[in-house]
């Protein structure tokens, strides 16, 4: 069943895709949880109490020469280069039993320039959840070249994700049929479709993945990250975390403040909200980027072809009764337009294409680049693969979030969201149900980032992001604790703010991971 993938079925947002020669930071879901002081903050607490005050054991690596990424962690069919270095690093599959079971993370790096000014490593986490840190690293490197000076710049792709034990449901083509299927169903029949399309898919991930499903949970994530500072051979974990990246950062510093060096959390989710709070802030994020887009197309030179809101509102509506062809052979549903609507709002770069895309379905009566779009958000390659994105997106999500909501639910609710957006409002709501069925109990209803002890952590926010809306970096921050955060404003537009390029954001965070210069409390950048 398609639904709202920026979000699916908690909000988290990110990971990298690469399309159309364009970079794009990506998000198929992003937050869900939070320090509300409710049970799940105690149940946080006690799962990593044994962990706050001890190293983790460390565990060999054998550095070797990278062969191209697979096909679960979204591969181009290009090895990145002799640049790079891949590992595997063997972690307890439940921590509950650390001498049991193992599985191995895959693991990348390149190496620092300057041997002698060397920081240590610095550990990245692109979002998600469910993005491929070993595919995506060597793509957005150049972004991050000025800190390979000093650092050996490392990702992973975290427990359920591509080669780290990735989590399996449907098979490509089942996959595709998926998405055909009314994932906003506008009357009985195709409220029971898409009920019957999403159990589906949840009793896939169940007969397929059943033994991985309980343990890819944030917590056992960050975890792993402590196994892999120690095997690094850091005292402390130097990071970047991006969308999902910065839930998972606030998790391992709740759990290990003592092991925290300098990091950066980037496109920040709101770690209060609970899943229908979060995706009804997403859902606000994208009509607000949305908006910007059209005000910015309309005050250009090409005003002639742009959009209006109406005019977007009327084409879904229309694709609602009548998919449109592409030269693929396969249709574009009203659901896959929207959701390339928001892979085009990750950054103001691909904004060209969105006009591109909504003036050739409207004019033309086509199709195919809305669902180019559509493809590089849901992680599907030009030869119809699918990476493990999806599955491990609705994975983990559905291991953290103890909520399980129903289509009663969702449909008390569907004025609201339509109210907070007409074109991602229904979409966003509609996901909720992914959770629903699932055969693992969450692990929280909410999450205590708090982090008394560690060393501070830069949180950036920035106006204009769609997928993780600028309110959360505060609550963040404040969930950290006011002597641990550092709060920095991007007023920009896209997802993220260092991949942005702006030269103030660059040299703020530049500073303090390279210099050890935090910035002034309340910093902006424009």
């Amino acid at each position: 069943m398609s639904s709202l993938r920026p979000r699916a079925t908690t909000p988290r947002a990110t990971t990298a895709l690469l399309g159309a020669g364009v970079a794009l930071v990506t998000a198929l879901a992003a937050t869900g949880c939070g320090s509300g002081g409710s049970q799940a903050a105690g149940d946080a607490k006690s799962a990593a109490g044994g962990d706050r005050a001890g190293s983790a054991p460390t565990a060999p690596l054998r550095w070797t020469a990278c062969s191209a990424p697979t096909a679960a962690q979204g591969s181009d069919g290009k090895a990145p280069g002799k640049a790079w270095e891949c590992a595997k690093l063997p972690v307890p599959l439940d921590y509950a039993k650390p001498d049991g079971e193992k599985i191995e993370l895959a693991l990348i790096r390149t190496k620092a320039r300057d041997k002698d000014r060397r920081l240590g490593s610095l550990v990245f986490n692109f979002g998600g959840p469910g993005g491929s840190g070993v595919a995506t690293l060597p793509g957005l490197a150049t972004s991050y070249d000025k800190l390979r000076d000093r650092y050996d710049l490392v990702s992973f792709d975290p427990r359920g994700v591509g080669e780290s034990a990735g989590v399996r449901c449907l098979s490509d083509k089942e996959t595709d049929a998926a998405n055909q299927i009314d994932g906003t169903p506008d009357d009985a029949d195709e409220e029971r479709a898409a009920l019957a399309a999403n159990k589906a898919y949840v009793d896939a991930c169940a007969k397929n993945s059943a033994k991985l499903l309980p343990y890819v949970d944030t917590l056992s994530a960050a975890r792993d990250m402590d196994r892999l500072r120690a095997a690094l051979g850091d005292d402390k974990l130097n990071y970047f975390g991006i969308s999902y990246g910065t839930e998972l950062g606030g998790v391992y510093a709740h759990a290990f403040p003592g092991n925290v060096g300098r990091a950066v959390l980037d496109a920040v989710v709101d770690p209060t909200q609970d899943p229908v709070q979060g995706n009804l802030g997403q859902a606000k994020g994208f009509q607000l980027a949305l908006d910007d887009y059209l005000k910015d197309c309309a005050a250009s030179a090409q005003a002639a072809r742009c959009p209006t809101r109406d005019g977007i509102v009327s084409l879904l509506k229309k694709l609602d009764a009548r998919p449109l062809p592409t030269r693929q052979g396969r249709k574009l549903t009203q659901d896959e337009a929207v959701n390339g609507i928001a892979s085009a709002l990750y950054s103001k770069d691909t904004w060209k294409f969105l006009t591109q895309g909504l003036q050739e379905a409207t004019n033309r009566g086509t199709g195919d680049t809305l669902l180019l779009l559509f493809d590089l958000l849901s992680g599907r390659g030009s030869d119809g693969r699918y990476s493990n994105l999806g599955p491990a997106n609705r994975a983990i999500s559905c291991a953290d979030s103890r909520q399980r909501y129903t289509a009663d639910d969702v449909k008390s609710r569907l004025a609201e969201f339509r109210a907070a957006s007409p074109v991602f409002g229904e979409a966003s709501a509609w996901s909720l149900l992914g959770c629903t069925g699932w055969p693992v109990e969450g692990k929280w209803k909410t999450i205590d980032v708090s982090a008394q002890g560690s060393a501070p952590i830069v949180v950036i926010g920035n106006t204009g992001d769609p997928a993780t809306p600028y309110a959360g970096a505060h609550r963040m921050a404040e969930g950290l604790g006011k002597d641990v955060a550092v709060e920095v404003t991007y007023k920009g537009e896209g997802h993220g703010a260092y991949n942005s390029g702006n030269a103030c954001m660059v040299r703020t965070v530049d500073a303090y991971l390279l210099d050890g210069k935090a910035p002034a409390q309340g910093t902006t950048c424009s």
